[in-house]
C-alpha cells in the first residue's frame, strides 16, 4: 500500500501485506525511502501483533475447555469409582445365589411341605421362603441396574478422559503456535525501532503528523451524544488523543489499535472482544454508506486495522509506532467493513 505525508497528517494501518524485505540496518537512500521503510514494517508488525493476541485468545479458550475436560473426566471417574463400590456391596449375594444354583436350592415349597408337622408350619415356612426368593430377587435386579450404571460410568469415563486427552494437545499445539508467533512479533518489532532510529527529528515529526485534521469541530462531532452508545464511546477514545502507540497496550496510557477500541467502549459499559478479527463479528454489521460517528471501521482483506468513525470520512484510531493516536482520514486505507456496537 501506500503512505502521503499531507499537511501534518499521516494515516498509517499497521497491518500486513507480507514481511519488508529491506534491510532496517542498511542506510535508507533518501528520507522517503527510511519513512517507507518504517511504514512497511510496521505493517508486518501490527499483523503478527494481532495474530498473538488471537493466538492468546485461543490458547486461552484451549486450556479453559481442557480445564473443563479434565474436571469432568474427574467426575466421570469419580461415579465410575463409586459404582464399583456398589457393586462390592452386592456381592454377598451374588456369592449366595450362586451357590443355591450349584448345589440345588433345599429351600423351596416342595422341601417346606415335606418337613412341616402341622398345616400351620407348613404356611410358616411356605411365607418365609417366598419372603427369602422374593428379597433375593429384589437383590439381583438392583444388581443389575448398578452393573448396568457401572457399565454406563465406565464408556463415560473413558469418553470424558479421551476429549481431556485431546483439549490438552490443542492447547499444547496452540501454545507452540503462540510462541512462534511472539518471536516473530519481538524481532519485527526491533526492525521497526531501528528503522526508526534512522529517521531525522523533522521526518519523525511528519510521520507523527496533526492530533486533528484542518476543520474538525470536535464538540459540534459530540453534541447530543447518548450515554452509552457509539459516540459516547468515541467521546471516550476523543480524550486519548496524543497517547502512544505500542503493539499489544490496551490502556490507559498505550494502545495498539483494537486496544484502544476496546478501552473505548469499556468506558461506557460495553465489553468489547479484544482483537481487530474478534470486533468484526461483534455488534450488528453497518454500511459503509450509512456509517454514523462512533461506529467502528476495520480495514484490508485480513481485518488487521481498526479504527472508530469520527464523521465526514475521519476515524479516531491507533495508528502504528511513532505516531500517536489521532484523528485522520480512512480513506487512505482498504475499507472492509463496519459494526455498530
Amino acid at each position: 500500500m501506500g503512505a502521503t505525508l499531507t499537511a501534518g497528517a499521516l494515516l498509517v494501518c499497521t497491518c500486513g501485506v507480507g514481511p519488508a524485505t529491506a534491510d532496517p540496518v542498511a542506510a535508507p537512500a533518501s528520507a522517503g525511502e527510511a519513512v517507507q521503510r518504517l511504514i512497511d514494517l510496521s505493517h508486518q508488525s501490527e499483523q503478527l501483533n494481532q495474530q498473538a493476541l488471537n493466538a492468546q485468545s485461543d490458547l486461552d479458550a484451549k486450556v479453559a475447555a481442557a480445564d473443563a475436560a479434565d474436571a469432568k473426566a474427574d467426575i466421570a471417574e469419580g461415579a465410575l469409582n463409586a459404582a464399583r463400590i456398589e457393586i462390592q456391596s452386592y456381592q454377598p449375594v451374588i456369592d449366595r445365589a450362586a451357590s443355591s444354583a450349584l448345589l440345588g436350592s433345599r429351600t423351596n415349597r416342595l422341601t417346606a411341605m415335606l418337613v412341616s408337622s402341622s398345616p400351620q408350619q407348613l404356611l410358616d415356612q411356605m411365607s418365609i421362603v417366598d419372603l427369602v426368593g422374593a428379597r433375593t430377587n429384589d437383590q439381583l435386579g438392583q444388581f443389575q441396574k448398578v452393573s448396568d450404571a457401572a457399565k454406563v460410568a465406565e464408556t463415560a469415563a473413558r469418553s470424558a478422559a479421551d476429549i481431556a486427552r485431546a483439549a490438552s494437545a490443542q492447547a499444547d499445539a496452540v501454545r507452540t503456535d503462540l510462541e512462534a508467533k511472539r518471536a516473530s512479533l519481538q524481532g519485527s518489532m526491533a526492525s521497526v525501532i531501528a528503522a526508526w532510529g534512522q529517521l531525522s527529528a523533522s521526518d519523525r515529526s511528519a510521520l507523527a503528523g496533526s492530533a486533528f485534521p484542518p476543520g474538525f469541530d470536535r464538540d459540534s462531532l459530540l453534541r447530543g451524544l447518548v450515554p452509552g452508545s457509539g459516540t459516547s464511546a468515541l467521546a471516550a477514545g476523543l480524550t486519548r488523543i496524543g497517547f502512544p502507540y505500542v503493539w499489544g497496550a490496551t490502556g490507559p496510557e498505550q494502545f495498539d489499535c483494537s486496544g484502544l477500541v476496546q478501552w473505548a467502549f469499556h468506558q461506557v459499559g460495553k465489553d468489547v472482544p479484544r482483537t481487530s478479527q474478534q470486533q468484526s463479528t461483534y455488534g450488528t454489521p453497518v454500511d459503509e454508506k450509512d456509517l454514523q460517528p462512533g461506529d467502528v471501521v476495520f480495514f484490508y482483506s485480513d481485518i488487521s486495522h481498526v479504527g472508530i468513525y469520527a464523521g465526514n470520512g475521519l476515524m479516531l484510531h491507533a495508528s502504528t509506532f511513532g505516531v500517536p493516536v489521532a484523528v485522520a482520514p480512512m480513506a487512505s486505507s482498504p475499507f472492509h467493513s463496519a459494526r455498530r456496537f
